[in-house]
């Protein structure tokens, strides 16, 4: 294919999407008590199609009652005046819009309509152990009237067709795998209900309609599970034949393996890629032809367009990308680079008991569409600004400013601009991102440069976003032990490269939060790392370590706070392969010259673990209020870390609302 292929027209069955780029059917959590759409989810998805987004899917509806697998999880038999509003909305910026039906089955909750779980066998939940009952012949045959009856919904609704979920938290899938179908029927045949399903379907919604199908074509699991050998066939016979399925989007995943469905960073961007291009290749001379379309961590447009031009896929889902730039397709047909996504997992991982609504690290205002202010709308009342300190906060309320029509300059104390972000994690693009923003924008940033109260010009706003510093120690440093704070080791700065952080016998942080008696970590010997978050940071810094680390953790597990973007398994299979050793239950009391002591937090019982250093992960502090002389009326503002250390995403929300603030300042 050309280049840029990503933005040609692409055939669907009886329609023709305006370019190659899905938004697939994330979950939202937009819905409202009575499990309909409402207007946040209509402009949710505008937004995305007002961006140039070809085929908008939309959050999967449950087909029938039986079915309630998160609380604001969207049911078919209210969703048509929702789904009418957003194929409306949609419609009138060009993009085609699909709705989504599924059933959860056995990998379901009773916890909203106390119900039992609906499953071909009695194979339990993973994460509940709730065992399902064994579907009975009538539930079958309701749950295959309940897609028909679904999709003649959406279609009469004004959408352009719908997608059939046997992908993740799938029924479909569940009764193709031998992982979770053992029946002994006729349901034996794994493909029956598949089939049956698919032909409903297009029975419900005749020749005008598109129908899709998202497959699990490898469920990670060969001993009984779908395996990309026998994926290839089974797609063929799904799509082709009699069912004309117009499109098939390739996914991972299965009962076992959720977290591998939309993993974070940690595993390769378009980790799909070979298994999409053995379907494709199988499916080349199907008649009447099927769409086959590219998924898993596809945020690239560069990797897409790549993806198109080797014959890989016909289409590509960028669904993460699109919540990270929702401009993704109009931006790239203009050659303006995306806001990056982090894949992260961070605020799009929201089908968990907290019930979040959907938002992006990168880009707050995704999931707040009808509420969050036009950002970017011109001042009337133009100001000089003087931002203090580049971390992402302080690079966000710049970029906002200088967007806005301020005259905005920079200053930040150290060599790099990003703090933190641009070191640990997956921040550095984004802060990239964000310093190319500030260049275009002709935005001065001067490095090494501390805040100087006689600097500043007369009139100007000063915002503080000087971001956090390690927090004090809750244990004992005693004289000549090793203690480096994750900031440095991340820098590759020790704090005996200067005078702040040397020798006081009293093990205290001093006023900068440095840990005194602090020294660069030893090329040799293990090394303790103090995690008391349980996030991803401590982890990371493990896993660099492999076999030298001995993480500490006061949790039951490792990384307990990962739960939250589906990396807490995946991280501790790492930290095993890392052949880090993993002292769980544990208090950290001292720090000695080669040693840790530990306390067993249930038992009291203390130990003394060798380490050549100890590197602290542990609670970060805001940094002190800016001080000195300021001149009369001078207005100061404070965003991020240095209000309270939090995450990028809060730190780029504050750093919005100060940039909106700053015209009302004195």
């Amino acid at each position: 294919m050309a280049a840029m292929a990503l933005v040609d027209p692409l055939p669907l069955g009886p329609r023709s999407a305006p370019n190659r780029v899905m938004f697939g059917p994330i979950v939202t959590n937009l819905g409202d008590d009575d499990r309909r759409f409402t207007t946040r989810h209509t402009a949710f998805y505008a937004r995305r199609a007002a961006g140039g987004c070809g085929v908008i899917v939309t959050e999967e509806a449950s087909v029938h009652p039986s079915d309630w697998p998160y609380e604001r999880a969207p049911l078919a038999a209210v969703a048509g005046p929702g789904w009418r509003a957003i194929a409306e909305a949609c419609h009138s910026h060009g993009s085609l819009v699909i709705a989504a039906l599924g059933h959860a089955g056995g990998q379901g909750t009773s916890a909203y309509n106390q119900r039992e779980l609906w499953a071909p066998s009695r194979v339990p939940e993973v994460n509940s152990r709730e065992v399902p009952k064994w579907m009975e012949s009538d539930d079958i045959e309701g749950v295959i009237a309940g897609f028909a009856t679904a999709a003649a919904t959406a279609v009469a609704a004004g959408c352009d067709g719908v997608e059939i979920n046997a992908g993740q938290h799938s029924l479909v899938r569940q009764f193709l795998s031998g992982l979770t179908n053992h029946r002994g029927d006729e349901w034996a045949d794994r493909a029956l209900f598949a089939r049956q399903v698919i032909t409903a379907v297009r029975a419900a919604v005749g020749d005008r309609a598109i129908v899709g199908l998202r497959l699990s074509g490898d469920e990670l699991a060969p001993w009984a599970g779908i395996t990309p050998e026998q994926a290839p066939e089974l797609a063929a016979s799904l799509v082709t034949g009699d069912a004309t399925v117009n499109y098939l989007v390739v996914a991972r995943g299965s009962i076992f393996s959720v977290e591998k469905t939309r993993p974070d960073f940690h595993e390769p961007a378009g980790f799909n890629i070979d298994l999409t291009r053995a379907i494709t290749s199988h499916l080349r001379s199907a008649a009447p032809p099927v769409a086959v379309y590219l998924q898993g961590s596809v945020v690239d447009p560069g990797q897409a367009e790549w993806a198109l031009a080797e014959g890989v896929c016909d289409g590509v889902e960028m669904t993460r990308a699109q919540l990270a730039d929702a401009n993704l397709v109009d931006g790239w047909r203009r050659g303006v680079s995306p806001r990056p996504c982090l894949r992260c997992n961070q605020a799009c991982q929201v089908r968990d008991g907290r019930n979040p609504v959907i938002s992006c690290t990168v880009e707050p205002s995704t999931g707040h569409e009808t509420t969050d202010p036009v950002w970017i709308a011109p001042t009337t009342h133009r100001r000089d600004v003087l931002v203090v300190g580049a971390g992402p906060a302080g690079l966000e309320t710049a970029r906002i400013a200088a967007e806005r029509g301020h005259r905005v300059r920079v200053i930040e104390k150290s060599s790099r601009v990003g703090g933190m972000a641009a070191t640990a994690g997956p921040g550095a693009p984004l802060i990239a991102w964000q310093a190319a923003e500030l260049d275009r924008l002709g935005v001065t940033v001067a490095l090494e440069t501390t805040f100087e109260a006689a600097a500043l010009g007369a009139g100007e706003v000063v915002v503080q976003c000087t971001g956090a510093r390690p927090g004090p120690p809750p244990y004992a440093v005693l004289p000549g032990a090793i203690v480096v704070t994750v900031d440095d080791w991340y820098s590759g700065h020790s704090p005996a490269d200067d005078d702040s952080g040397r020798a006081d016998d009293s093990g205290r942080a001093d006023d900068s939060g440095r840990r005194l008696d602090a020294g660069s970590v030893p090329a040799a010997g293990a090394v303790a790392v103090f995690d008391p978050i349980g996030g991803p940071i401590g982890v990371a810094v493990a896993e660099a370590l492999g076999g030298r680390a001995v993480l500490i953790t006061q949790d039951q597990i490792a990384g307990n706070e990962l739960s939250r973007t589906g990396d807490l398994a995946p991280a501790n299979v790492r930290l095993q392969q890392a052949g880090v050793r993993l002292e769980r239950r544990a208090i950290l009391r001292r720090v000695e010259p080669g040693a840790v002591v530990i306390e067993g937090r249930f038992d009291g019982v203390e130990r003394r673990i060798e380490a050549v250093a100890l590197i602290d992960c542990g609670f970060r502090v805001p940094t002190d209020p800016l001080c000195g002389d300021l001149p009369p009326g001078t207005a100061v503002l404070q965003a991020g870390d240095c209000v309270a250390p939090r995450t990028i995403l809060e730190a780029l929300l504050e750093g919005r609302r100060a940039a909106l603030t700053i015209e009302r300042m004195p």
